[in-house]
């Protein structure tokens, strides 16, 4: 059985549980920087937004962070890196791989509410990149859930955008080398019991993770 590491709180991350253990995958929710080799690859989940120190910006707009965490979880993410076992980040997760690669942030989005979680996550069409991955899941052209009101900015080193919110939010990413990809939606709020109509299916993304798990 393949067996991932989620990097987050326990009592913050049973979705992602709940959607791994429909999946068949062993997983175990931890911040300690750990072995790598008892893992087959790592999630590193949702949260908070991130300290701006960390893409060299001072506080323009983020809201909530935790320093420690971010660190924690950034040091998480290198060791999978330097192992080259693969990574998905989700949402939060997906800023963290960016900048952990040299790239940076926008702290609050112009036009945030496309993409705030407002008593409910936001639901947006998005374009995926012809040919990267996403295309070949979902095709080009498919409907996403949102909750955040940050994204990402200038890429980081070896990090590709695959897929875009129609007002140029990037919406999900691919290391151009390693087995690292991230989306800025949440697909494990989108799968099994938690499937909805009007959005993409979560779990053919959490499949394709699963598949990456060599």
């Amino acid at each position: 059985m393949k067996r991932v590491l989620i990097a987050g709180e326990k009592d913050k991350t049973s979705n992602y549980e709940n959607a791994m253990k429909e999946l068949g995958i062993f997983n175990e929710t931890s911040l300690h920087v750990p072995d790598t080799f008892s893992y087959d690859g790592l999630i590193l989940p949702g949260g908070a937004d991130i300290d701006p120190v960390l893409f060299g910006q001072c506080l323009n707009g983020s809201r909530f962070f935790e320093p420690e965490l971010d660190r924690i979880q950034l040091a998480i993410l290198k060791a999978f890196v330097l192992d080259k076992k693969p990574v998905l980040g989700i949402c939060k997760g997906m800023q963290l791989i960016n900048i952990y690669f040299g790239g940076d942030m926008v702290q609050h989005l112009s036009d945030s509410r496309i993409h705030e979680y407002i008593e409910k996550d936001q639901i947006h069409e998005t374009t995926a990149i012809r040919g990267s991955f996403l295309e070949k899941l979902y095709g080009e052209r498919f409907r996403v859930n949102s909750a955040h009101h940050q994204a990402v900015d200038c890429p980081g080193q070896g990090i590709e955008y695959v897929q875009f919110a129609d007002d140029g939010v990037v919406e999900g990413l691919r290391h151009s080398y390693l087995p690292i990809i991230g989306v800025q939606w949440h697909p494990e709020r989108l799968c099994f019991h938690h499937r909805r109509q009007d959005a993409a299916d979560g779990a053919v993304l959490l499949e394709y993770f699963k598949e990456m798990l060599v």
